[in-house]
């Protein structure tokens, strides 16, 4: 789960990370006040959605005067900002975060992420920030400084001034540069948090260092822990078929294909997608049903890939292992009858009691589409689809 940049940087200030006074805005006339109550003689006006590269698609605006915050605010607000992140159809942007302008002396990227590899925090700075770490990555690989923390011993002193010193920085900011460090460090573990990037942390020209941008995410599977975190979700900034899914328990990505899909295990809906691919379709999602695929969750499941409108065919693909084949070919009758299911149905099922799920399919009069193998599968829902599609048509 995403939340946006003031959200991190309230969460960051509470562990002495230090931030720009700042305010947020609903409204052009609150920005403008917002701005007098900051004080100063300018400020920066940024859009606040689930993006990064803001600033490139217009998204963040230094303004000298109460009328060019206003008049930024009105350009930005009610409206979708398109980024290189988010793609043409872009996020709509209601709110605003109002800020003080920084006195920069030196940009530095610092990022946090869970690497599930090593079990391990994986630390990442470099001195060279302002840039996305890729395009760092690309140009200045040298200037990139890497370090892990065991999440039993937690990150030390030592580790803090190895990479406040890599960085170069002054003697005099040395200690700050480890507080911060740790402060981080302590937000992403006490949080359960998946990834933190502040790009810049900024070195000011009177001596402070100063996280200017930040970005957070958070282990979806831990959010029961974490109620407070839980209630910085902000739904309008997410995919209203995952956000439909992820509200009934399922893991669900949408995508831009006609060819929905309902599977159980991620290994095989990656697998099952592939097979779409080459056998001439474009997937609508990517659904994991998970262990213990009940009927009532196979319905939901259906209800999920029926909530995007440009399915043509859907196809269900389980084998079945803690799962049960006829617990399965129940959900997809009882979904069938219930839900309505108006495009083409193609089920492959394999391993526990399949032949009690083919029966099932096969006793209940509805329309379905049965394969044997997956390669089947994906053959015919490519198949279905097409017919499905020419109909439309006429």
């Amino acid at each position: 789960m995403d939340i946006h940049e003031y959200q991190a940087k309230e969460l960051l200030s509470r562990y002495s990370v230090h931030i720009p006074r700042g305010g947020l805005a609903y409204s052009p006339e609150q920005a403008a006040y917002r701005a007098s109550e900051i004080g100063g003689g300018k400020w920066v006006v940024k859009a606040q959605i689930h993006s990064g590269a803001r600033g490139k698609a217009g998204g963040i605006r230094v303004c000298a005067s109460d009328t060019e915050v206003s008049e930024a605010a009105e350009a930005m607000l009610g409206r979708k900002l398109a980024t290189k992140q988010t793609g043409p159809k872009g996020k709509l942007v209601s709110r605003l975060y109002i800020e003080e302008t920084v006195d920069i002396r030196q940009e530095i990227y610092l990022g946090m992420v869970l690497d599930r590899k090593s079990e391990r925090v994986m630390i990442v700075a470099s001195a060279s920030g302002g840039m996305e770490i890729e395009e760092i990555a690309e140009k200045q690989p040298d200037s990139i400084i890497r370090a892990t923390v065991d999440p039993g011993a937690g990150m030390q002193q030592f580790q803090a001034r190895e990479i406040a010193f890599g960085l170069g920085l002054e003697n005099s900011l040395i200690g700050k540069a480890v507080d911060t460090l740790l402060g981080c460090y302590r937000v992403f573990r006490d949080y359960d948090a998946s990834m933190l990037e502040i790009n810049p942390l900024v070195v000011t020209r009177d001596g402070n260092l100063i996280a200017l941008d930040a970005k957070m995410s958070f282990d979806e599977n831990a959010l029961f822990r974490r109620p407070e975190i839980s209630e910085l979700r902000d739904k309008s900034q997410e995919d209203p078929r995952e956000t439909f899914a992820s509200d009934r328990g399922l893991s669900y990505v949408g995508l831009d294909g006609n060819i929905g899909c309902i599977i159980n295990g991620a290994g095989l809906a990656m697998a099952t997608m592939d097979m779409i691919k080459i056998a001439g379709g474009e997937p609508a999602n990517f659904l994991d049903i998970g262990g213990g695929a009940s009927p009532e969750r196979v319905a939901k499941a259906f209800r999920a890939v029926l909530a995007d409108k440009n399915i043509e065919t859907i196809l269900v693909n389980i084998f079945a292992g803690i799962n049960r084949c006829d617990w399965v070919a129940e959900g997809v009758v009882k979904a069938m009858r219930e839900v309505g299911v108006n495009v083409p149905l193609v089920v492959r099922l394999a391993g526990t009691n399949v032949e009690e799920g083919r029966k099932i399919l096969a006793e209940s009069g509805e329309k379905v589409i049965v394969a044997e193998t997956l390669a089947e599968a994906a053959e015919k829902a490519v198949e279905a689809m097409k017919s499905f599609s020419k109909s439309k048509k006429h």
